[in-house]
């Protein structure tokens, strides 16, 4: 070896050290081997941030934002209560959530998908009373197994694509990943079917502050609009839309009040609904129900204010102005800017109009205003912020908006009529202009610590190649290789990337791994197709650890999870993975 490439394999060897230790962010780590990198000569400094601008961080970040725009739409929530009053048994409900998350992750980030079902399957397992455990590690799976079946699934295909168009000259497609990736995937939900009972019963997840301070019970105030298919009905169907999750306690009509309606009580346009419930569950239910919140369509956000409205969850303090008042006597939104949107109280149950609740100190209030006037609106109010939480009531969910410009994005890119990072960069843009996601939650959706690393590792990667050590280890492994079958040494590619991933990170594995598989196969005088498919699959399936990829990690706290629980579900499906994928790769990739 030279001198430079006993460098480059000590950098990366060293970062791979500070990554396993967790001690450091990855995003320092990255950066710091960068630095050593261009100190060491290894990377030019022209060629330092390179990284920065390469497709690879636009399609990440662009993933991040689309798949935010499509939780917040809360169309796969309205999906998914048609079909749960179906999924009667712990299995079924399982099977529901896994194959969901698993559809979801190979049309968006894979950790947007994960993460837009978390709050679904814990009310799955408060209904069912079971531990979220024995769902929450099966859906991150799924989600992993989900996003290798389309390039934009998942970061190592995404980085897999790029690479391959480097060295072929043609990349990798949007749908290039989805035999085989389909083929693995439903071999892993089958087996995750049956293979959660691997996952220790007792497991419990610890609780967080959200979940701490949340409040079930708020009180909101809706109006039947215009024309309204509910104009007509009765209490009852417009309740049996909530599943439960939601109860009418009073009506208004007329300016008379009636409290406690009877199931069989008809509705007429323009009446006024009030509702109880949890917040999230008000909000899909006033969404999908098609009526207006009280207060919504009052103006609050200037419009120089590119964030928009916001909704806050408040505790009316021991000297706040609103104690003795009510919304009404304020003139809250003539006076302060904001509407009131929900009240919540221990042990009251409403039925008086929202804007003429007297509020008393210690009562919780859901208030909408300008975001960046907000924190001076609650301080002016004397109200204070509860866990720092923010709340979607009040806001906007035009979800077929969300769905069409996803639907056409991935046709785009399907059909070879736009790159993927210029679509998936138009497709998050379009969803921030059409209002489907507001510009704030856009760039709170992108994870900045992922982009950071990509970039530094981009060019660090880079110069394994440019010093010749990925010839140099592929030779080393090419002389394994000779005396292995076909299927042996595309097995052996996949078996090094699964056992590199935890300890690497996924997409620095495949950074890594992805040109030392190419030269391998050049050196065995193999096309390099099937060798890097085997590694795409080997780094996007990490189920041994919790920290080889984000999904793993979300899991982690919420569902009680120890270290070693992982590999006792994650071993047999890695096996499982390795034994399907490799005949499925080389019937889809012939080697010439």
């Amino acid at each position: 070896m030279t001198l430079d490439q006993i460098l480059a394999v000590s950098v990366i060897g060293g970062m791979m050290v500070l990554f396993v230790w967790g001690r450091l962010r990855y995003d320092v780590v990255a950066g710091g081997a960068l630095l050593v990198a261009v100190a060491m000569g290894l990377v030019p400094v022209k060629q330092a941030f390179s990284g920065f601008s390469d497709d690879i961080v636009i399609i990440v970040a662009s993933a991040l934002v689309v798949s935010a725009a499509v939780a917040r739409s809360g169309a796969i929530e309205a999906v998914l209560r048609h079909v749960s009053p179906h999924l009667r048994s712990t299995r079924a409900q399982l099977v529901g959530l896994v194959v969901a998350v698993t559809v979801l992750s190979a049309f968006i980030k894979n950790i947007g998908a994960l993460a837009m079902m978390l709050p679904i399957a814990f009310q799955m397992a408060r209904r069912g009373n079971v531990s979220p455990s024995l769902f929450l590690m099966p859906m991150a799976f799924g989600a992993l197994l989900g996003g290798i079946v389309t390039q934009v699934g998942t970061s190592p295909n995404i980085i897999v694509a790029r690479l391959r168009g480097e060295i072929t000259g043609t990349p990798f497609t949007m749908f290039d990943f989805t035999p085989v990736g389909v083929g693995l995937a439903l071999l892993g939900v089958a087996f995750l079917s049956v293979g959660y009972r691997l996952i220790p019963r007792e497991r419990r997840g610890t609780v967080s502050l959200d979940e701490a301070v949340a409040v079930a019970d708020y009180a909101t105030e809706a109006q039947v609009p215009e024309n309204s298919p509910l104009a007509g009905g009765t209490v009852a169907d417009l309740t049996a839309r909530a599943a439960g999750d939601v109860a009418v306690t009073a009506i208004v009509r007329d300016r008379t009040r009636q409290a406690s309606p009877l199931p069989d009580a008809v509705l007429r346009a323009h009446d006024s609904v009030i509702l109880r419930g949890e917040p999230a569950a008000l909000q899909r239910f006033v969404g999908e129900a098609g009526l207006t919140l009280e207060g919504e369509n009052r103006p609050t956000a200037r419009e120089d204010n590119p964030d928009g409205a916001h909704a806050v969850e408040a505790v009316v303090g021991p000297t706040s102005l609103l104690i003795g008042r009510s919304a009404g006597q304020l003139v809250l939104h003539q006076r302060f800017g904001v509407n009131l949107l929900a009240v919540s109280r221990a042990g009251k149950r409403f039925t008086e109009r929202l804007r003429d609740i007297t509020l008393r100190a210690g009562d919780v209030v859901v208030l909408q205003g300008d975001a960046a006037a907000m924190p001076q609106h609650l301080r002016d109010l004397g109200a204070l912020p509860l866990a720092q939480r923010s709340l979607p009531l009040g806001s906007a969910r035009r979800g077929w908006i969300t769905l069409t410009i996803l639907a056409l994005t991935v046709a785009a890119v399907a059909f070879g009529t736009v790159e993927v990072a210029v679509a998936f960069f138009a497709a998050a843009l379009l969803m921030v202009m059409t209002g489907t996601l507001p510009a704030r939650e856009a760039y709170e959706a992108v994870e900045w610590p992922i982009l950071v690393m990509l970039a530094a590792l981009i060019p660090v990667s880079d110069a394994l190649r440019t010093t010749g050590t990925t010839d140099l280890f592929a030779g080393w492994l090419s002389q394994v290789g000779a005396l292995l079958p076909a299927w042996g040494a595309v097995g052996l590619i996949m078996l090094a990337a699964m056992a590199v991933t935890p300890f690497l990170n996924n997409a620095a594995t495949v950074l890594v791994m992805a040109p030392i598989a190419a030269s391998f196969a050049r050196s065995l005088g193999y096309g390099p197709d099937a060798f890097l498919m085997a590694v795409a699959i080997g780094a996007a399936c990490d189920f041994l650890t919790p920290i080889g990829h984000q999904c793993n990690t979300l899991v982690m706290g919420p569902g009680g999870y120890r270290f070693g629980d992982y590999a006792r579900l994650g071993a047999p499906l890695s096996l499982l993975v390795l034994a399907a994928g490799v005949p499925l790769i080389l019937l889809v990739w012939p080697l010439r």
